[in-house]
């Protein structure tokens, strides 16, 4: 799948960087991780035997979500069959799945009175299914028990195999988000195994089924404006309608380094873009991260 596009350059692009020096920008500045509903929060997780990408995926915003009564969940383990070079989840063979997490995970959000729940999983290349039946299934578990609640998927790529995206789409969460993670041209270093025009396939997928699409981006490994730009394009060509757009933070020594830092006003730049192509929800700043605010999201689907 190929699109044309506009090559043009934008000469009101703003200045896009601050070189990586080792030490963070000003405003790269993360709430720390403290209080009663944080305690609440991780000792629950702790207590049911679930994971997070919150803590797995070393997010930034784990402080504020986690303080705010939220989290994003993730199933089938905590052990990825896939090595990412920006991604700090374990890479090491999963674990059987545990049908009774999806039980576990119900409960917790059940206890925790969420409204809106935020479902990931490492992928599970190891399945002959990658996991789409326990997908399908924990959205269900987690609908049963806890009613009139709105779920966003973010889903792997099942190898562009659409009858296992389907499993998903059949569960009916409200949005269905998939990550390019980067830029066409970056991302056979920064993703071990996805393909660019297949994660658009997966997205287009989704999008024709009348199920929210969603997707997101990483800044700061060396893409260039008009690159996201493209990127952008692609997506809404798609039918995607949601985008996060965030900064890369290296999440370990053995990950990719950060490239540059992007300002403020360049994260506003690709918002005010995104919004000119027609999506319905843009998040451009450096502290997003694709489950970032997500309840919003939801919202527009509905």
């Amino acid at each position: 799948m190929e699109f044309q596009l506009d090559k043009t350059q934008h000469k009101d692009t703003p200045n896009t960087q601050q070189k990586a020096k080792g030490r963070l920008p000003h405003w790269m500045k993360a709430q720390m991780p403290k209080g009663k509903t944080y305690s609440q929060v991780y000792n629950l997780i702790n207590e049911h035997k679930l994971h997070t990408i919150c803590t797995s995926g070393n997010c930034p915003n784990k402080g504020e979500c986690w303080n705010a009564g939220t989290a994003s969940f993730m199933i089938l383990g905590e052990k990825c069959t896939r090595n990412c070079r920006f991604c700090s989840v374990i890479n090491k063979i999963p674990d059987p799945v545990d049908w009774h997490e999806a039980d576990r995970l119900a409960r917790t959000i059940q206890t925790l009175k969420l409204k809106h729940a935020v479902i990931t999983s490492v992928t599970r290349d190891d399945l002959d299914d990658g996991g789409a039946k326990f997908w399908a299934y924990t959205l269900s578990k987690v609908k049963e028990i806890n009613p009139g609640i709105t779920q966003e998927a973010l889903i792997p790529d099942f190898n562009g195999n659409t009858s296992l995206v389907q499993q998903v789409i059949d569960a009916q969460p409200e949005v269905i988000s998939h990550n390019l993670e980067t830029v066409k041209r970056l991302t056979s270093k920064v993703r071990s195994t996805a393909r660019y025009s297949r994660s658009l396939a997966v997205l287009k997928y989704i999008a024709d089924s009348g199920i929210t699409a969603k997707s997101g981006i990483m800044v700061g490994l060396g893409e260039k404006p008009d690159e996201v730009l493209e990127t952008l394009d692609d997506l809404r060509a798609v039918g995607v309608k949601i985008v996060t757009i965030g900064q890369y933070l290296q999440p370990n020594s053995h990950l990719l380094p950060v490239e540059e830092y992007i300002t403020p006003e360049q994260f506003k730049f690709y918002k005010s873009e995104g919004l000119k192509r027609g999506f319905a929800f843009v998040e451009s700043s450096p502290m997003v991260r694709s489950s970032y605010h997500a309840e919003r999201h939801a919202r527009i689907a509905k």
